[in-house]
């Protein structure tokens, strides 16, 4: 009918996909009988399309519902017949393997192979399970044998059912048949013992649903599909199935898009493949829509993806959608675990965990441990040892238009100020660890996780970076500004122990700005030095640097705060420093050391003293420099100096690295190589690996080197070398490197 009514309007295949949005395959597979029962949506885009007078629209509507009809109840027992394999089947070759070998594994006398292939919506479970059979039909002569289980639809089969329909295929008549699940059961175990059957049992809802489907031994095997981890499940081989690399990723869509993929342009394809995250669904429906409009530029529907607000409805091609994909999961769940997954869609980073849920959700973490239990059960959610939580982007950008959809604006905003005010308190809270005057918090927060150690505040910090980072810009955009100006004033001394972290520039501005919006001139000022601090770290840029502790200075000067003031001229002589001008730096920096000795701030004042003495070196005047940094050393170690014993600690390794170097420039080796060895022992302790690190590794290197103690300089390059890469310094790296190993 469909094939009368489009020679009727004289249109080809491709002219019709082209209309009506219905990939030229499906339509084809139509008019061939292939495809008897064709989704309703499919079947009216058709009628729209051909525009069809209400009898003929009719009659095709019916004849599609027929089909469905015909095609749901006679499938299971129509030989329960392997499906079809895709022609365009792309990658899997490790999971393939994986099959092959779950023909030759052994079990245990009385214990069936079977496979268990787990994996969220839109990973290609069944097309993956389905080109398997067929790579390995010629090993099971006995047959192979395809049910559909109906997990994800609100009635799966029957456990009853299932067998009826296996014992039909395998040649039992329906007289013969128990009436008992059990005999059932046992029938077919026995039936399957002397055969060699491949069993795919498709689209598993639960333990209970299968245990009764599985083969007793012999030289059958089971395999089976389900987006359930099914861990109930006893001594089964499980294939846990992931997004697709891109590579692989690349090939599926050329191989969909056929001819035409090679006049696109790569770029173009490429941004494609990256948006659908290796999900073959989501590749296959961007393929399918390009297919069936061959004029439209690869380019423009990257274009309407790169829209995050509307990219899930991109994903849809005649009947193929991917928010239904997901919609079947969501609706397994229970009100309390939908509420949640939704709800997750406000955090800002990429990860999360159980704490963070629980604050999301407002519910306590034990109920956050079973909700994120269920999520990940059924493929929502990913999860790793260390206890971290994640979506695919596709499916963040499912539960977030679910929360949109289900949940009042206000209720909404309720949930996204939950979430930043926690990550903002808990990141101040964190960070004040490190804080000399602060340390272990006196009041703890009850609604806070808090840190009970230095390390563990670290840890939370560097792992949650996205979130508190996220939760900052939140809160930058619509207050409330002063959680985020104590955030990033907490990260100030931190910031020290992550020297090379991309993201403080834009943690002191949204300080800065943050500052600025509530008329604090101080702070502003003080997020601005600590904005040139920022930029004194390799790969320097004293322009900036200059930039603004100019501005921290003027705004400091309007409101009278002395520190600042000092702070800024410290920061303009270290960037004078770096371009060459140390005959302008030094007097900046002792009119900044005076000032902090006045103010009281010993702290602050031998830091100072030591970028004095960095000066002096740089000038060439090593003798006057290591008096300087003596002195600088001997108030770290001076019980009644002043100093704070935590400032002092960090600050000494430092201390003697320079006078190491200064010794060594002065020519006296064996001092200098012994106590840059000193300094750098003690960064080992502190736990300090950044370009300092690397710079005193160098400059010992160097030293053993003119010492004639060629194998230590060598393993010191060597050691350098790692630390450099690690930061990011490929240039230096390279050249450690190639001392370390005697190269040109």
């Amino acid at each position: 009918m469909l094939r009368g009514h489009r020679r009727a309007a004289r249109w080809t295949l491709e002219q019709l996909a082209e209309v009506s949005g219905v990939s030229a395959r499906t339509l084809s597979d139509m008019e061939r009988g292939r495809s008897k029962g064709p989704q309703h949506r499919t079947v009216t885009a058709l009628a729209d399309a051909l525009a069809l007078e209400a009898d003929a629209r009719e009659e095709l509507v019916e004849l599609a519902r027929d089909g469905r009809l015909r095609d749901h109840w006679t499938r299971p027992s129509g030989l329960c017949e392997l499906p079809r394999s895709v022609e365009d089947f792309t990658g899997r070759g490790a999971e393939l393997v994986w099959m092959s070998e779950l023909l030759y594994a052994e079990s245990s006398p009385g214990v069936g192979v079977v496979g268990l292939i787990t994996g969220s919506a839109g990973l290609g479970k069944t097309t993956f399970a389905v080109r398997a059979a067929h790579s390995v039909r010629p090993s099971f002569p006995d047959g192979v044998l395809f049910l559909d289980l109906f997990g994800m639809s609100q009635r799966p089969l029957g456990s009853g059912d299932a067998l009826r329909f296996l014992l039909r295929a395998l040649g039992v008549t329906d007289q013969r048949i128990p009436v008992d699940i059990q005999e059932r059961a046992s029938m077919y175990r026995s039936l399957l013992r002397d055969k060699r059957v491949l069993v795919v049992l498709d689209n598993a809802a639960s333990e209970d649903q299968v245990r009764p489907l599985l083969s007793g031994g012999g030289a059958s095997r089971t395999l089976i599909t389900t987006r359930r981890l099914l861990a109930g499940l006893e001594g089964v081989r499980r294939l846990v199935l992931g997004p697709l690399p891109v590579p692989d990723s690349l090939d599926l869509l050329t191989g969909i898009l056929g001819e035409r993929s090679a006049s696109d342009e790569d770029s173009a394809l490429a941004r494609l493949v990256e948006l659908c995250g290796g999900l073959p669904l989501a590749l296959r429906i961007i393929g399918n829509r390009l297919v069936s409009r061959p004029e439209w530029p690869v380019a423009e529907l990257a274009a309407r993806l790169a829209n995050e607000e509307r990219r899930l409805e991109q994903f849809t091609a005649g009947d193929l959608k991917i928010a239904n994909a997901f919609g079947m999961s969501y609706e397994q769940l229970a009100d309390s675990a939908r509420r949640l997954f939704r709800r997750l869609a406000v955090i800002p980073g990429r990860d999360f965990d159980a704490a963070l849920t629980a604050v999301a959700g407002a519910v306590p973490i034990e109920d956050a441990w079973d909700a994120l239990d269920d999520l990940v059960d059924l493929g929502l959610l990913q999860d790793s040892s260390a206890g971290r939580y994640r979506f695919h982007d596709l499916v963040r950008l499912f539960a977030r238009e679910r929360l949109q959809e289900e949940e009042t604006p206000a209720g909404q905003e309720a949930v996204a100020g939950r979430v930043t005010s926690w990550l903002l308190r808990m990141a101040t809270v964190s960070g004040r660890w490190f804080e000399p005057g602060y340390g272990p918090p006196g009041r703890i927060d009850p609604d806070l996780s808090v840190p009970s150690a230095e390390e563990e505040a670290d840890g939370w910090l560097r792992v949650n970076v996205d979130n508190w980072l996220g939760a900052m810009r939140a809160a930058a955009g619509r207050g409330p500004h002063t959680l985020v100006l104590d955030c990033a004033e907490s990260m100030h001394w931190f910031s020290e122990r992550w020297v090379h972290g991309p993201h403080w520039h834009e943690v002191f501005t949204l300080g800065a700005e943050s500052a600025a919006a509530l008329g604090d001139l101080e702070q502003q000022a003080t997020q601005l030095n600590y904005l040139a601090w920022v930029h004194s770290v390799p790969p320097a840029d004293p322009q900036a640097m200059l930039r603004y502790a100019a501005e921290a200075w003027e705004l400091a000067t309007r409101a009278g705060a002395e520190a600042q003031i000092a702070w800024s001229h410290e920061y303009t002589a270290g960037a004078l420093l770096l371009l060459g001008r140390s005959d302008e730096a030094i007097p900046l920096s002792f009119r900044a050391a005076e000032t902090f000795k006045t103010l009281g701030d010993i702290d602050s004042y031998v830091q100072t003293l030591a970028n004095v003495a960095n000066c002096l070196r740089n000038e060439g005047r090593h003798a006057e420099a290591l008096e300087q940094f003596r002195t600088a050393l001997a108030l770290m170690d001076g019980e009644g100096s002043g100093m704070t014993p935590s400032v002092a600690t960090h600050s000494r390794p430092f201390a003697l690295i320079r006078i190491g170097q200064c010794l060594g420039q002065l020519g006296r080796l064996g001092e200098a190589i012994n106590t840059l060895s000193e300094g750098i022992a003690l960064l080992d302790t502190l736990q300090v690996s950044d370009f300092r690190r690397a710079g005193a590794l160098e400059v010992l290197a160097v030293l053993l080197s003119e010492d004639g103690r060629a194998g230590e300089s060598r393993r010191t390059y060597a050691l350098a070398a790692r630390v450099f890469e690690e930061i990011g310094d490929a240039e230096a790296s390279s050249r450690c490197q190639a001392l370390a190993t005697g190269a040109p």
